[in-house]
């Protein structure tokens, strides 16, 4: 019998040994690469950040139920491994995984730093849900399902029962496109200024004047012109071809602001997004996220399909084994015309012979959706979310 030098056999042993763990590796990869495509396709709204490290699953998500069908799955095909994902909200919160924006505007970023991308924003009364803390900064998400981070001094946090008392309160709801809270009814010195869509607490009526409170606890007085009770709102705020043109066009030459969806700045979905907000309704954050929503109206640039409030979705079409990129939405106002967020908020028309002729965005045209009248998971209720 033939016998070879010990050192050989132990390197034979661990190449068999690497190429069965690699083989192990890709499945289980695999797998989780799986879930991730079913439960989180899209990173911006949902967090499925697991790996495999040798011998355990590591990383985060903020859904439980997708990493519990991840481990069953792991244990039909006789996989061990030691769970070490860390499931948000963060314990470290000590429950408070609830917060409502405090600020007219507050500004959420794609990272935990003032630099960073402005991902999105929020008004004053959105209610957040907190997922973990780093720093003064905190990662939130947003009745959209939008996720990003924001400044401690935007937000006040809240358990499950204080935000349960904060939602029973009786609101109102700011509709002027500007304004400001001031500490008197003598409008002496501001206490916040207030944007379209900011929600307050009613503390006292008044003649003239409301006495407000905002959600960290700050209070102050507000023209009553100026408020109208949040159930009054929430009854006629239903998105009408009207309704949207009016709110659309009070918006005219707002600026252009990446990430912005509020009257301080929006980029083109952020403008979409906050009429049809202001109009009673919350969709989607982006274009290509809205784009998915309601039913295709055309796609031939027929003008004549199109009704007013209707949304048009521009880009590159698919070609040559690249997908198709959505970049840019407006909204139809009739009279082969749309606004939309593009420098500011203005009007551009398909017709050559007008003097807002867009043949840029004409030629980059993909197609328009009716959202109006449409149902969808992904579209809520103003009411659903703040109450």
């Amino acid at each position: 019998m033939k016998r070879y030098p010990i050192h050989l056999i132990l390197i034979s042993t661990l190449l068999v040994f690497t190429s069965c763990l690699g083989d192990k590796g890709e499945d289980i990869n695999a797998i989780i690469q799986h879930f991730k495509h079913q439960y989180a396709p899209d990173s911006r709204v949902a967090l499925f950040d697991v790996q495999w490290d040798g011998d355990k699953l590591s990383g985060e998500t903020n859904d439980a139920q997708a990493l519990a069908y991840l481990k069953d799955s792991l244990e039909k095909r006789k996989i061990t491994v030691e769970d070490k994902v860390r499931v948000l909200p963060d314990e470290t919160l000590d429950g408070q995984h609830f917060a409502v924006v405090t600020l007219s505007v507050a500004n959420l970023r794609s990272a935990p730093r003032h630099s960073a991308e402005l991902a999105t924003q929020a008004t004053m009364g959105t209610p957040l849900s907190v997922l973990k803390k780093q720093e003064d900064w905190y990662l939130v998400q947003t009745p959209d399902r939008y996720i990003s981070w924001v400044d401690a001094g935007g937000i006040a946090l809240m358990d499950k029962e204080e935000m349960a008392s904060w939602q029973s309160v009786d609101k109102l709801m700011f509709t002027p496109l500007y304004g400001v809270m001031f500490d008197s009814p003598k409008e002496d010195n501001p206490v916040s200024d207030l944007t379209a869509g900011n929600v307050l607490e009613l503390v006292t009526e008044g003649s003239k004047y409301h006495q407000v409170r905002l959600p960290d606890g700050r209070t102050g007085f507000v023209p009553i012109a100026s408020l109208t009770a949040f159930g009054d709102w929430i009854k006629s705020a239903e998105p009408s071809p009207d309704g949207l043109v009016r709110t659309a066009k009070n918006m005219m030459g707002v600026p252009y602001l990446w990430g912005g969806t509020s009257p301080k700045g929006v980029d083109c979905s952020g403008f979409t997004k906050t009429i049809f907000f202001l109009n009673g309704k919350i969709i989607p954050r982006d274009a290509s996220q809205q784009i998915h929503e309601g039913i295709l109206v055309d796609d031939q640039k027929d003008w004549n399909n199109l009704k007013v409030g209707d949304l048009l979705f521009f880009g590159t079409p698919a070609g040559e084994g690249k997908p198709e990129r959505v970049v840019h939405v407006g909204m139809w106002i009739g009279h082969r015309s749309f606004i939309h967020s593009s420098g500011r908020v203005k009007i551009s028309s398909f017709d050559p012979s007008s003097e807002l002729y867009d043949e840029y965005e004409e030629k980059r045209y993909l197609r328009t959706k009716r959202i109006i009248g449409n149902k969808s998971r992904n579209i809520l209720a103003v009411n659903e979310v703040i109450k």
